[in-house]
């Protein structure tokens, strides 16, 4: 009965709601505020490297990259530092001493040491990638079996966005070999296929006046692409090889282009394309017939 009405007085103790209620509202202040502090601090971050890449020097691709991965950094490392601020001053507002917890953490942290290891790997490898500059911001890179644009390098994990517009989420302790294909020009490795019964000099010399175009009209061919020549002969069909240096992750484009062109130039030329054929017999005259599939 004592211990009920003690409970009772602890629990209608004016003073005691007021100290939560003040508690209470510091906590919200403090988590709006670091919100805001977050938020504008990343925006200023923005802006100085908005007008940094965007001054009257033009900066080359490998600094613009740089800028755009280090720009990302120093805004996740503004996040990690604003709300662990927020934390500590939210245990402060609980009546929690924070400096016994800490000091109990470095204790504690000798028992989760060897569970933590992984943790360690993943910011030491990560601080060495851009220490390294082994990829930024906006480049096409191959991790194992993941592929697709960067999107952010973190202190911990490295995001990159797939093909299909997945968000692939790497810890930087597991990225060993990495492919990437931003850095330098890309080469398109162009087949085209004619029939073997084709005038492969005559298509030869069409597509090498081609091919002398296209470093006039598009921007994104580095210089004057090379036909190699016969690359296969299989059937029916004999196999020409082009070579089309670009600018980085330009080559899908580029092949595809050269593609649909060399067909045209070939239907106004009358090149034949190989396509499948059967012969036809009639059982009275045993005359053949060659027809297309």
């Amino acid at each position: 009965m004592h211990s009920w009405e003690s409970m009772k007085d602890y629990l209608t103790d004016e003073k005691l709601w007021n100290n939560i209620g003040f508690a209470t509202l510091k906590i919200i202040a403090i988590w709006l505020l670091s919100m805001v502090v977050v938020r504008v601090a990343k925006m200023a971050i923005k802006k100085f490297f908005d007008i940094r890449m965007n001054g009257p020097i033009a900066l080359q691709p490998a600094s613009e990259r740089r800028y755009r991965t280090i720009l990302r950094l120093l805004q996740s490392v503004i996040s990690y530092v604003v709300y662990f601020s927020a934390i500590i001053a939210i245990l402060s507002a609980m009546n929690i001493r924070v400096a016994g917890l800490l000091a109990g953490a470095g204790i504690v942290g000798l028992a989760v040491g060897f569970g933590a290891q992984s943790l360690v790997k993943d910011v030491i490898t990560g601080f060495f990638i851009i220490f390294e500059d082994q990829f930024g911001v906006g480049d096409y890179i191959k991790i194992t079996s993941t592929e697709g644009t960067v999107l952010e390098i973190g202190l911990r994990t490295t995001k990159i966005k797939g093909a299909a517009g997945e968000i692939n989420i790497i810890p930087n302790g597991s990225i060993t070999e990495v492919v990437n294909y931003s850095i330098n020009n890309s080469i398109a490795i162009i087949d085209v296929s004619v029939a073997y019964s084709s005038d492969i000099e005559k298509a030869e010399k069409l597509i090498e006046q081609y091919l002398k175009t296209l470093p006039a009209t598009h921007e994104e061919v580095v210089s004057e692409p090379t036909l190699l020549g016969v690359q296969n002969v299989v059937g029916a069909e004999v196999t020409l090889r082009i070579s089309v240096e670009t600018l980085p992750m330009q080559h899908f484009a580029i092949s595809r282009m050269v593609r649909r062109d060399i067909k045209d130039i070939f239907d106004r030329n009358g090149i034949e394309i190989p396509y499948p054929k059967m012969m036809v017999y009639e059982r009275d005259n045993n005359q053949a017939f060659e027809e297309g599939e």
